[in-house]
């Protein structure tokens, strides 16, 4: 009956397939309304009056809601510093301004969708536009300040002082420097943001959307709207795709609003909404711009001694998940290398652009670019192999990190990078590890090779207390005839429901089949905490095979049938830096990835054809392998995307790639001819059967891989992506 390391289908494989499937857009009440924001489409402004008057006197528009009309208004994961709508009439300070184009100025409720749009249009705001800050250096000036309460542009500032650089770069025999800057991407789901709200039999609030973190939701929800959380019901139904971007509120809280404001009015009908593709792109945060400096050393035969790192991240108009990213990106950016001097200057700043937020890797596909850049030049200036120079600096359960802790046990990077060398056809000799040759492309095209690694945290960091609650109930007389999971941790597509109901199956040795779930709703579960962070698997996994152990043992101690039990499971506790020296145990568990790019690159086009991607992952145990593989393989299209396609452009704060026909994300023509996903089980020590989390860790060297490919293929490396033609053609010295 075991159902461990099997892959079973999804079980919502089929209903998603056939169309069956709800998502938060489907979902339709009797007698319900629509609404429509109205955004500001400014990125600094002062709003001084809004006339609704006009919009107000329509036929079959019900409600007009603006700033006034919001309890508390105020929201925000990091810290509450975003309005949840912009505009006269509230008590926080500074709630009248405007900071990005996406920022929410009012509401329409109507009897119709084209109602809500066309009353929308009417509605009159007076603006008195303020000064721009897009450029994140001039926001370090404070010049003109976003949020005036605060005194300054900068959002945060980490440190890392670890051992003396200053003094390391004397004993080195090579250093190189580097400018690298990485750019925003969209997370382009497929589902936009949609809901639906009503008070349901209990009188709750009930909000269908889909999301990230369903209590997460419901405490901001609750905070803004001035009500116990216990008044507040959020449910996910199926979600069309996530990636860290619906993380952040999008139409949770107004919808909540409306529906509350309307009771009050004596009208109870539920609210409806769906975003269209353009509202999506410019309503939701987008992954951060980073412009990183870096200066490294290393001995003549490969050791390196010191890394010195300035990393300056754009925030966007609010905080979001920045502290989270940066404090991600502040580890990442020295690598998976033991480097006995370390110095980090890591800062955000806000800005009138769009808000960066948390997108797939979370600030590790920054700092790794940058690591691993810097490991690929110190290679080339020493004549050195590039896995070569990687193991001779790769850590182990022993080494000091850059933070002066040792990293949890059950580190495998070495053994990683070795699988993936080896497989990509690297041979281990006495002088070390040296690269196949490649065959050569043909005239105008070239063809490259490169290579990179990383490693990831899994679950949440800085000294949060990491946690995640299960309830599990159990039927049946002589023996378990039904177990059915309560679990509010949501799958956004990653197969994440799946793999709790086979951690179940497997404890209580009964079929998968037996295993039902009730999954993502707080009106049932306890909170399982976020599916982000590569955290459901370990966590959700945990808390899971917590409450099967503990009902199962409750089991064959009492004849009360049926039975229940609640498990909270704890992980190991994490500290966060400290603000001069950036000591820490930051993370409970660790991600392991290597990975070799082979392309090709016209050189008289600019145009690059990814031939193969070979992707070594240590996930720990591979409870569903399809999945895992899957998961590799979306992680590096999507990284290819980043990488080469998606060129976000914003010009004095608007969006100028506001539509998916102008923003370019891959198609079936631009996946790699080949992905060989190789997939490794070394167990996580504390990680469910040895599980780790992965969706995460294949995303990150790619970007390094490839750039280390192009200098492979063309002689020319690129600090700077994505890689355009025009970039590419630039870089070779094309055009101007």
């Amino acid at each position: 009956m075991a159902s461990l390391g099997k892959s079973i289908a999804r079980f919502d494989v089929k209903d998603k397939a056939t169309g069956a499937a709800l998502y938060p857009g489907d979902f339709n009440r009797p007698n319900q309304l629509y609404m429509k924001v109205l955004f500001s489409d400014r990125p600094h402004a002062i709003v001084k009056a809004i006339d609704t008057s006009e919009a107000e006197a329509m036929a079959g528009v019900i409600a007009v809601l603006t700033a006034r009309d919001v309890p508390v208004n105020e929201y925000g994961l990091g810290i509450a510093d975003q309005p949840v709508l912009c505009g006269p009439g509230s008590s926080k300070p500074y709630a009248d301004r405007v900071r990005f184009v996406g920022d929410q100025v009012a509401l329409v409720v109507a009897e119709s969708n084209e109602i809500a749009d066309a009353a929308r249009k009417k509605i009159k705001v007076n603006y008195e536009d303020l000064p721009l800050v897009t450029e994140m250096e001039n926001a370090l000036k404070d010049q003109t300040l976003l949020h005036p309460d605060r005194e300054t542009n900068l959002m945060l500032h980490y440190k890392i002082r670890h051992g003396d650089v200053e003094e390391a770069f004397k004993k080195c025999d090579v250093i190189v420097e580097g400018e690298y800057r990485t750019p925003m991407q969209e997370h382009a789901y497929l589902q936009p943001e949609a809901g639906i709200s009503y008070y349901d039999e209990e009188g709750r609030i009930t909000v269908v959307v889909a999301g990230q973190w369903a209590h997460e939701d419901r405490e901001q929800i609750a905070h803004s709207l001035g009500l116990p959380e216990e008044k507040i019901r959020v449910i996910y139904p199926a979600i069309g795709g996530a990636f860290g971007g619906r993380e952040d509120m999008s139409v949770q809280i107004v919808l909540a609003l409306a529906t509350m404001r309307l009771h009050e009015r004596g009208i109870d009908r539920p609210v409806k909404i769906i975003w269209t593709r353009e509202e999506s792109i410019i309503g939701h945060h987008k992954r951060h711009a980073y412009k990183l400096w870096a200066k490294w050393g290393a001995t003549k035969d490969g050791k390196v001694l010191a890394a010195k790192v300035d990393i300056l991240a754009d925030g966007g108009a609010y905080m979001y998940t920045t502290n989270k990213v940066q404090g991600n990106a502040t580890l990442m950016c020295s690598g998976p290398y033991e480097i006995p001097n370390v110095y980090v200057d890591s800062r955000s700043v806000y800005t009138n652009n769009i808000p960066g937020g948390a997108f797939r890797g979370f600030g590790g596909p920054q700092g790794a670019f940058e690591a691993e850049m810097q490991m690929n030049h110190l290679a080339e200036a020493l004549g050195m192999d590039p896995v070569e120079l990687r193991m001779r600096n790769l850590i182990d359960d022993d080494s000091i990190l850059s933070v002066n802790t040792k990293p949890p046990k059950g580190v495998t990077i070495k053994s990683v990078m070795a699988s993936c060398a080896e497989r990509s056809g690297w041979q281990k000799t006495e002088d070390g590890w040296q690269r196949p040759a490649l065959m050569p492309g043909e005239g105008v095209v070239k063809r490259g090779r490169g290579v990179a690694c990383g490693y990831k945290n899994v679950g949440f960091s800085f000294g949060y207390a990491e946690n995640s609650t299960a309830i599990l109930d159990l039927y049946g007389d002589q023996e378990i005839e039904k177990a059915v999971l309560h679990h509010a941790g949501a799958d956004v597509g990653q197969g994440a429901h799946t793999v709790l109901r086979q951690i179940v199956a497997e404890e209580l040795n009964i079929p998968v089949e037996k295993v039902e779930m009730i999954g993502s709703d707080t009106g049932f579960s306890g909170n399982a905490g976020s599916s982000s962070a590569s955290r459901m698997t370990f966590m959700g996994g945990n808390a899971v095979l917590g409450a099967a152990k503990l009902a199962l043992k409750k089991w064959q101690e009492t004849d009360d049938r049926p039975l229940t039990v609640e498990y909270k499971y704890l992980a190991p506790p994490t500290q966060p830096y400290d603000q001069e020296t950036g000591e820490s145990y930051p993370n409970v568990s660790y991600g392991y990835v290597a990975e070799t790019v082979e392309l090709e690159v016209d050189t008289e086009t600019g145009e690059i054809h990814l031939l193969k991607i070979l992707c070594a992952d240590d996930v720990g145990r591979a409870i569903n392998p399809m999945q895992v593989e899957g998961q590799i393989e979306g992680a590096l299209i999507q990284a290819a995307g980043y990488t080469i396609l998606e060129n976000f452009i914003q010009k004095d704060g608007k969006v100028l790639t506001n539509m998916l026909s102008n923003y370019l994300i891959p198609t079936v023509l631009d996946i790699p001819d080949e992905v060989e996903s190789v997939i490794l089980e070394f167990a996580e020590p504390n990680g469910p059967y040895g599980a780790r989390g992965m969706a995460e860790m294949p995303y990150l060297p790619l970007a390094p891989a490839i750039m280390a490919a192009m200098h492979d293929a063309t002689g020319v490396w690129f600090h700077e992506f994505p890689l355009t033609p025009e970039r590419v053609l630039r870089g070779l010295g094309k055009i101007k």
